[in-house]
């Protein structure tokens, strides 16, 4: 496959409750952002990628405590949830320096993070399966709205400015990359997300089917 090739094509049909649950909370999600930021994409990227960062970091803690308390190997889970949270702060830090956000949408960023933790910390304690499809479909429209940011880009409505240095240095860019190689390689990394945590979803379902 070619460097950041992405299946735009993917989606997981929702069903049962769960499934359902998910796609309304991800849909309510985009229909906020959607009025809020309209095609401003690097100021949307700040305030979804704050949300993004979240899930990794609470999934790998709390599959951590459940390793320790069943005395069990994770299955490799921990090690991917919080490489998720890591790389998804680095799009967060990145997208700062592209679209150098106001006081305001800092304030924002910080309500975000402190609703949207506490919630998402509930919900997978309470329903692992449901917040990893809730991932998994988040992701899904990352995917989306990154590709429209690429359009954007590639029609000439927003600038194709030089890569911030530190995505340079995260995502071993050439040293002349531009805004559009950044966006690419962030895309390439919501894909690889979204697939992740569908996959994740998916075992939950299966085992509870087989006890």
């Amino acid at each position: 496959m070619a460097a950041h090739a992405v299946d735009l094509d993917i989606h997981h049909k929702p069903t049962g409750f769960s499934d359902r649950f998910a796609f309304a909370i991800v849909r309510i999600l985009r229909f906020f952002a959607d009025r809020f930021f309209a095609k401003r994409y690097g100021h949307r990227a700040v305030v979804l990628e704050t949300v993004a960062a979240v899930p990794g970091m609470v999934g790998g803690l709390l599959q951590h405590l459940r390793a320790l308390r069943r005395i069990r190997d994770d299955q490799g889970w921990i090690k991917t949830l919080l490489d998720e949270a890591e790389n998804e702060r680095m799009h967060l830090m990145t997208f700062i320096e592209i679209a150098k956000p106001n006081g305001f949408e800092r304030f924002l960023v910080m309500m975000t993070q402190l609703v949207f933790y506490n919630f998402y910390f509930w919900l997978y304690l309470l329903a692992p399966r449901t917040a990893h499809r809730v991932v998994g479909y988040f992701e899904e429209e990352a995917v989306v709205s990154y590709t429209r940011y690429l359009e954007e880009i590639d029609a000439g409505r927003h600038e194709n400015g030089p890569a911030p240095s530190l995505a340079i240095r995260y995502w071993n860019l050439k040293p002349d990359a531009r805004l559009r190689d950044v966006v690419l390689a962030v895309r390439a990394d919501e894909a690889g997300h979204r697939d992740v945590n569908h996959r994740f979803a998916d075992t939950y379902h299966q085992h509870a089917e087989s006890t």
